[in-house]
């Protein structure tokens, strides 16, 4: 049976971190707008935005070595560390804004103050980290970096980390008492009931977009209930594909023009994850290291602080792995079915080009429980099995796009895909992901709604929430220390 709706404003497929923040921003914009967020699970961030289906790190640029990429001549290049820190820093002030809304939620219940620290072995990294810690301490943004070789100092930063260590060993780490710890399941969840309560606002569980069609000034949406028969037509003039693994399908079904060649590269990721106090206690840090040779950025070992529901815990990994999902509750035919005569040649291109990584998961998905805790050891080197359980990780779509010399080429970022009349847009791609959900958002208000934004009430109520920008943030010293240390003081951060 199908069902005609009313028509609506906008239509948020997918009720995760992205279409949350989304709906919010333009209904602090407009709060007479009409919208729905369509969710296929039973409940809000079950997928990404999860907290065990990911790291929780408040990507900031201060710990994550793959940000700030050597070069074969030894040069160090800080730049996506700094334009990161400052997309940071953004969504920092949405969620500070947040916090003074009645209704919103306690800040603890999503962020809270971790240090960040870089941690590497051996006189080439040891070299490495040196450098890197010159030329972003010497940036406004990473002022309080220390740098230490000394074991003593390392102890007292990372005591978990140091006993059972080879005396012999060349260590180095950098540490930053600004980094945070957040929960974005939480973060989600505290977004969407603050929607619910908002006049105009729909959000529907167990539903599943099945059709997507352009009809003169509108998108028609097909929903059908998944614990019934019932189908229902949505009319609504902008749609926004944030289904984390599940938008490229959805962005390939809407047939526009800038969605075609978009490919999907499928990893899977697990954990392991210890909850026993006595071992929990002894570390307070988010502690990144170096990746293999081989293995995508996603991967980069790390020995991790979580705070979810109260409780601390510590997560390492990811253990990388393959399937064939583009959800962790997907289907194994996701992959296959989201092939296309457009993407074809740059998939077997990904394929042909990046053997390393093949190889790479395939020593992942092979790898024994004992391997897993040798690889643990290297950073906590007593560690022992019985205080740590696999835990499966989310799920994540790397982005193939169409390459002219080489045909296709594999991305580790996020990519916003909008039609040119802005009436439709998705978001592709994994890590920083949750991190900097806001100023993508952004990007996607000023690309889909131009003529809206430029109104001076947009502009005042955009002005209300962000007191500055990234480009401001990134070069005016002064802008970035006090704007970073009013939302940092709202929500509760120790170093703010």
């Amino acid at each position: 049976m199908t069902q005609n709706s009313d028509a609506l404003d906008m239509v948020l497929v997918g009720a995760g971190i992205m279409s949350a923040t989304l709906a919010v921003l333009l209904k602090e914009l407009d709060p007479s707008l009409r919208l729905e967020i369509v969710e296929m699970r039973e409940a809000g961030a079950t997928e990404s935005s999860n907290p065990w289906n990911n790291a929780g790190t408040g990507h900031a640029g201060l710990c994550e070595l793959n940000y700030t990429p050597q070069a074969q001549d030894g040069s160090v290049d800080i730049s996506k560390a700094v334009v990161i820190n400052s997309q940071f820093e953004v969504s920092k002030q949405f969620w500070a804004y947040m916090v003074g809304k009645e209704g919103f939620g306690d800040p603890s219940n999503f962020i809270n103050s971790v240090p960040h620290l870089s941690f590497v072995r051996g006189d080439k990294d040891i070299e490495y980290l040196k450098k890197r810690h010159e030329l972003l301490s010497a940036h406004h943004a990473f002022a309080d970096m220390v740098y230490s070789e000394d074991r003593a100092t390392i102890a007292d930063w990372v005591p978990l980390m140091m006993p059972g260590r080879d005396a012999d060993e060349h260590i180095a780490a950098t540490r930053s008492m600004r980094g945070t710890d957040v929960n974005f399941g939480a973060l989600t969840n505290q977004l969407l009931k603050y929607l619910a309560a908002q006049p105009g606002v729909t959000v529907t569980f167990n539903s599943k977009v099945t059709g997507l069609q352009r009809t003169g000034d509108s998108w028609q949406v097909e929903v059908k209930n998944l614990n019934s028969v019932q189908t229902r037509q949505l009319d609504t003039r902008f749609v926004f594909l944030g289904a984390g693994g599940g938008a490229l399908p959805l962005l390939q079904i809407s047939g526009i023009e800038e969605g075609k060649g978009f490919g999907g590269f499928p990893v899977s990721g697990q954990w392991l994850r210890c909850d026993n106090p006595d071992v929990v206690s002894k570390h307070q840090a988010k502690v990144y290291s170096q990746a293999e040779v081989g293995a995508p950025p996603m991967s980069v070992p790390h020995l991790d602080t979580r705070v979810v529901d109260g409780k601390k815990s510590l997560l390492f990994g990811p253990y990388a792995g393959f399937t064939t999902k583009f959800l962790k509750y997907g289907s194994m035919a996701d992959l296959p079915l989201s092939i296309r005569l457009g993407n074809i040649k740059p998939i077997l291109s990904v394929a042909r080009d990046n053997m390393d990584l093949t190889r790479y998961l395939i020593r992942e998905v092979m790898q024994s429980m004992d391997e897993r805790l040798a690889s643990l050891r290297k950073f906590y080197p007593e560690a022992k099995a019985e205080d740590w359980r696999l835990e499966v990780a989310g799920q994540r779509v790397q982005i193939i796009k169409k390459d002219e010399k080489k045909g296709g080429v594999l991305q580790f970022g996020t990519e916003l895909v909008a039609s040119k009349d802005g009436s439709i847009a998705a978001l592709l791609g994994a890590s920083p992901g949750a991190s900097v959900t806001v100023p993508i958002m952004l990007n996607l208000i000023e690309r889909c709604f131009a003529d809206k934004i430029a109104t001076d009430d947009w502009k005042a109520k955009l002005g209300e929430i962000f007191q500055a920008r990234e480009k401001a943030l990134q070069t005016d010293a002064e802008t970035y220390r006090k704007v970073s240390a009013e939302s940092g003081k709202r929500l509760g951060l120790t170093a703010a």
